[in-house]
């Protein structure tokens, strides 16, 4: 039997609003849990979606939240910790929680996004974290038919990555980079929203746990460059030794918006690639970075110019 209406919580978000896009054109009824409603603006002209307002980390309001629903996809996730939020809260608490209200509420179909290297004994407390909460879920295997996604870093319009990293090349004369030789293998949005709508329907990808990566991997030094090509502009780049890239990380957590965070360098003291192949069941041929960042990065080209107007409009 088809799985009718899905919840996806954080799906006002970067991969949230791509997911919630491809579960709404596949004919899914879709709830979105929002903490707050305004940031899924974009998200009210799909016909087959409403946006609720939910404090996730309240088990009693989630809990009636989901009520009545046939699966559940959680996308939330968080890059620095906050005297409000901690990685365990949200990576490993909110997990176990929702794994044991879609157990009491007989939800038998969760997707979970997890991150690619997330070990108990990885370097950083995001990884850690992000590990305790596939162990949750698990815990409960039994009774909730569950599948694990574990990308590489995600790049996409919107994304917060690739487009930092080109805000920096056009405003900074010089580029310092913490950790030049960490590699990654960045993983377009759009084929990550594929594999989880391709797979709710799936009983052979119940209990799996699926490694999702692009087709090359950079060197932050790599990706930066790449960066540079596609905007045509050209800086000196700085590559830090261990020492100093804590030392950088120590004074932005200093800042009132935390750009890096010295868990985000240790996080990266573990290179964010697979070496298994883009899994088949999915039928999709990832992306390459090359492809599509030119898309959103470059302002000359006709949707960069669209974009613009949007931001000049305050829309």
């Amino acid at each position: 039997m088809r799985l009718k209406e899905i919840c996806v919580l954080g799906g006002s978000g970067f991969v949230g609003s791509a997911v919630v896009a491809k579960l709404d054109a596949a004919g899914y009824a879709v709830k979105v849990v929002t903490r707050r409603r305004d940031t899924a603006k974009h998200l009210l002209l799909l016909p087959n979606v409403q946006v609720v307002e939910c404090n996730v980390l309240d088990q009693q309001a989630l809990s009636a939240t989901l009520k009545g629903v046939d699966a559940v996809i959680n996308l939330i996730g968080i890059l620095h910790q906050s005297r409000r939020l901690s990685f365990n809260a949200v990576h490993h608490q909110l997990p176990a929680k929702l794994v044991k209200i879609c157990a009491d509420l007989d939800i038998t179909r969760l997707l979970h996004m997890s991150s690619l290297c997330a070990e108990q004994n990885a370097p950083s407390q995001y990884l850690q974290s992000k590990a305790l909460g596939e162990a949750a879920l698990l815990a409960l295997q039994d009774k909730v038919n569950i599948t694990i996604f574990k990308p590489s870093i995600i790049f996409g319009r919107g994304d917060a990555f690739i487009n930092l990293f080109a805000s920096l090349v056009k405003h900074l004369p010089v580029v310092i980079l913490a950790k030049p030789d960490a590699k990654f293998q960045p993983i377009w949005v759009e084929d990550v929203a594929s594999c989880f709508v391709k797979s709710l329907d799936n009983i052979d990808t119940y209990s799996k746990t699926y490694e999702l990566v692009g087709p090359k991997v950079y060197s932050f030094r790599e990706l930066i460059k790449q960066v540079m090509k596609t905007l045509n502009i050209q800086r000196p780049m700085i590559g830090l030794s261990d020492k100093l890239s804590y030392m950088q990380a120590f004074m932005m957590e200093l800042l009132p918006i935390k750009l890096m965070s010295r868990d985000n360098v240790r996080s990266m003291e573990v290179d964010s690639v697979s070496a298994n192949p883009f899994p088949e069941i999915f039928g999709v041929i990832p992306t390459a970075l090359e492809a599509v960042i030119p898309e959103y990065l470059v302002d000359e080209t006709p949707r960069g110019a669209y974009d613009r107007f949007r931001r000049y409009a305050a829309r």
